[in-house]
C-alpha cells in the first residue's frame, strides 16, 4: 500500500525534476545570448570601431547579448560612451624639466 509520504515524495521529487530542466534550458538560452553578443563586440573591435572593451562593457554585453552589444556599439559610435580616452599633453602645461 502507497501512503502519503510516498507519494508526497513522488511529487516533491517530480517537482524538482521539472524545476531543474525549466531552469537548464532558461540557463542555456542566456548563455548562448551573452555568447553572441561577447562575439559581435569582438567583431567589432575587429571591424576598427573604437569600443573600449572594460569590465563594465563586458558586464552589458554578457547580461544584454546582442542587443547590449549593439547598444555599446552605437554609443561608441556617437561618441557618447564607451570610446578611447584622449590625453592631449600641451607642452605649455608641462612643468619645465
Amino acid at each position: 500500500m502507497v501512503t502519503g509520504l510516498e507519494l508526497g515524495l513522488l511529487f516533491a521529487v517530480v517537482v524538482a525534476v521539472v524545476a531543474v530542466y525549466w531552469l537548464t534550458k532558461a540557463v542555456k538560452a542566456l548563455l548562448v545570448n551573452a555568447v553572441v553578443g561577447l562575439l559581435a563586440l569582438f567583431v567589432a573591435q575587429w571591424l576598427g570601431i573604437g569600443v573600449v572593451v572594460s569590465p563594465w562593457v563586458l558586464l552589458i554585453v554578457a547580461i544584454g547579448g546582442l542587443p547590449g552589444a549593439l547598444l555599446v556599439v552605437a554609443l561608441a559610435l556617437l561618441g557618447i560612451a564607451f570610446t578611447p580616452a584622449f590625453v592631449s599633453f600641451a607642452p605649455a602645461l608641462l612643468p619645465a624639466l
